[in-house]
């Protein structure tokens, strides 16, 4: 083995210890360096080990957490889209509970070879996960780009939408309403885009109603994202005397409202809900919801554009790319009750 290291070597004008980390699939190496080790492997006559070999063009790998979410296959359906437009072949790899992990979905992906991967509300947005996993797709050489949730420990684009701008906007808009008791319902507080949501809140509710930052977190709970965690945590805000409760999802939202008329409230008369992502058919529920628009055609877009350039070997800064919401006004909200204290 070390005859051959030292061929390699000779052969692409680089260390022994260099080609060892090719071969090991280790940080550390420039993509320029690790290609001249695999063209010596190639003129050598040396076979690549499995993973280092030639990627297929058409295969790019998208990780997303769930479908029962339609927001993320309305990210699926766009990124899948400009991908094929760009003649690749989008592969649609799904968590489940009890299933596959990002971890086995990416290896998975990784031994089929595809040319890169964009990864969606993954564990990248988790403040507690390991983001060596990371590195180690670096080290394969695998391109990929990172969608909701930011971190500064790796090094590849990520695509986001502002939370914070987003919370700010459907507070300013509640309280232009004369809602001053406003609500956040969020989910677990270890998320990068939850802490962000927590933020734009605090500092909306101190600018536009100044209520101090201690009082506004205090209106503020955490619970699971869906249908269920929107309902708890409205039903708990709703106990706590809010007229309005601005979500996290619009399936949150969605849960909000249910809370609301288990109580025998009305929505939008007797409490407002606003959701976030404006997700398909949430213009067609009862009532229609106000939401935040998440810019999905746009981020899902520039994602593509990013990964493809990494892929050319022409990257893209390794840096967060961030997008603008906009607030739709539908149905679900409307001037605070007159007979509340906090109207």
């Amino acid at each position: 083995m070390t005859a051959r290291l030292a061929d390699i070597a000779a052969q692409a004008g680089v260390s022994e210890a260099t080609v060892s980390r090719v071969l090991n699939g280790r940080p550390g190496v420039s993509a320029a360096t690790r290609q001249s080790v695999l063209t010596a492997l190639d003129l050598l006559g040396y076979e690549r080990p499995v993973r280092l070999r030639q990627r297929s063009a058409g295969l790019v790998g998208l990780v997303i957490p769930e479908l029962e979410n339609p927001i993320f296959p309305l990210f699926a359906q766009v990124i899948g889209q400009a991908l094929t437009r760009q003649g690749y072949t989008p592969v649609l790899c799904t968590q489940t509970a009890g299933g596959s992990t990002e971890d086995q979905l990416t290896e998975m992906l990784v031994e089929r070879g595809v040319a890169g991967i964009v990864f969606l509300s993954g564990l990248h947005a988790d403040t507690t996960a390991d983001m060596e996993r990371y590195d180690r797709l670096i080290g394969q050489g695998v391109p990929f780009v990172l969608i909701n949730g930011f971190t500064d420990k790796v090094a590849a684009p990520f695509v986001s939408p502002d939370d914070r701008a987003a919370v700010h906007l459907a507070v300013t808009h509640l309280a232009a309403l004369g809602h001053e008791r406003i609500g956040l319902a969020v989910g677990p507080k270890r998320f990068v885009p939850v802490l962000r949501k927590i933020e734009g809140f605090v500092r909306a509710m101190g600018d536009v109603l100044g209520t101090a930052p201690d009082d506004a977190e205090k209106l503020i709970r955490h619970s699971l994202y869906g249908l269920e965690g929107g309902q708890a945590a409205a039903t708990a805000l709703l106990g706590d005397g809010c007229t309005a409760v601005v979500c996290a999802s619009d399936m949150m939202a969605l849960g909000a409202i249910r809370a609301a008329r288990q109580q025998g409230l009305s929505v939008p008369e007797d409490v407002s809900v606003v959701g976030f992502d404006d997700s398909p058919l949430i213009a067609f529920t009862d009532p229609p919801l106000t939401t935040i628009r998440q810019p999905v055609t746009a981020m899902g877009q520039a994602a593509v554009r990013a990964l493809l350039e990494e892929i050319g070997g022409t990257p893209a800064p390794h840096s967060e790319f961030v997008f603008l919401p906009e607030l739709v006004v539908r149905g679900s909200t409307a001037s605070a009750p007159r007979n509340h204290p906090g109207a």
